[in-house]
């Protein structure tokens, strides 16, 4: 075991503070991974704060985790040590089932390990994240990071990335497709940045005029803002593709009749309450709403791939390790444009 500097919560709504955590030795097939950035997601806030329920603590945060092989097993092949890499939210699944058998290892139907606040397969020992210095992680749930990409503005790509990438290609967006990103935070910035490159004609559909520069630079095409209610009776029966990224309690209704026959509004976004739907919604449209959870991770490195070849990363603002608590405040008032990335540097 070697002996690890962290950042944790020790309880629900503790503070982060400084941690030390035993990391295993590597295994044949491991890879030993010195982090250099570790991106903010939100639901490291949800999680840290047992806002989800099922929190296992002491926790350490953190699944948009970018750093550099220092080490690699006996039987590693396709990493060597100073190798740009990447880990996002699994650590490992069953590998069997019949969704690990075509690369939907998020919807393992035994549970994946996820990066922290859960279990190795022995269901006994803890996961802990990329608040930390180095992890190991079975090199199946290693990616590689085009050497194109900075690190730190690489970061958030292991989840935001992902979490956009999927639903655009799985709802087939593209050139002659208008597709409505809901929300300009940290998901849905990327989610204009990916559709932009796949072609699509994009719309931003915020809450007020305040992101509407941003919006256009990143590359939408249009913006409307959901406080006027002329948007909703300007918008009826235009959309291909709509991708909900927020967490705010939204009436999902009035969002659906944006769309056009047999079109589909998407789900990343987990609301606090249950959703009310009407099912006229739906039916009077022939109209489908579903949802997505970040990628498998043939997909995922295929994002990558893909952010390599456009030049895509995410907009970010660095941050030392001990301005982590000040950062999740923060998030919470939507005062980031548009991830933080802990700077790994300063936890030494």
């Amino acid at each position: 075991m070697t002996t690890t500097k962290a950042y944790a919560a020790a309880t629900a709504k503790a503070p982060l503070k400084p941690f030390t955590i035993e990391r295993r030795e590597p295994k044949d097939n491991d890879v030993v991974i010195d982090i250099k950035y570790c991106g903010i997601c939100h639901s490291d806030i949800h999680q840290a704060r047992d806002e989800w329920g099922d929190a296992k603590f002491p926790m350490v945060p953190g699944h948009e985790i970018t750093g550099i092989v220092s080490k690699v097993g006996n039987k590693v092949t396709e990493f060597k040590v100073g190798d740009h890499v990447g880990v996002g939210c699994l650590v490992d699944s069953c590998r069997h089932c019949d969704h690990c058998e075509i690369g939907l290892e998020q919807y393992c139907l035994t549970g994946f390990a996820a990066t922290y606040n859960s279990y190795e397969l022995d269901k006994k020992t803890p996961t802990y994240g990329g608040y930390s210095e180095r992890i190991v992680v079975d090199s199946n749930f290693v990616l590689r990071i085009p050497d194109n990409l900075p690190l730190d503005k690489a970061a958030p790509l292991l989840c935001a990335g992902i979490t956009l990438y999927s639903p655009l290609m799985h709802w087939k967006a593209g050139r002659g497709k208008k597709v409505a990103i809901i929300g300009l935070g940290g998901l849905g910035h990327m989610g204009v940045k990916i559709a932009h490159a796949l072609g699509a004609d994009v719309t931003v559909l915020s809450h007020s005029e305040a992101k509407r520069a941003d919006a256009k630079r990143l590359g939408a095409d249009h913006y409307y803002a959901t406080a006027n209610p002329d948007t909703f009776e300007q918008l009826k029966n235009t959309f291909d593709l709509i991708i909900n990224t927020v967490s705010a309690d939204l009436d999902i209704n009035k969002y659906l009749e944006l769309l056009k026959i047999d079109c589909t509004m998407v789900l990343i976004g987990v609301s606090p309450t249950d959703t009310s739907l009407s099912a006229g919604s739906l039916i009077f449209g022939r109209r489908n709403l579903s949802g997505s959870l970040i990628g498998g991770l043939k997909e995922t490195q295929e994002m990558l791939d893909f952010c390599g070849k456009h030049n895509i990363t995410c907009d970010i603002e660095m941050i030392p390790i001990d301005k982590v608590n000040e950062a999740y405040e923060r998030v919470i008032k939507s005062d980031v444009r548009y991830r933080f990335v802990i700077d790994m540097a300063s936890l030494k």
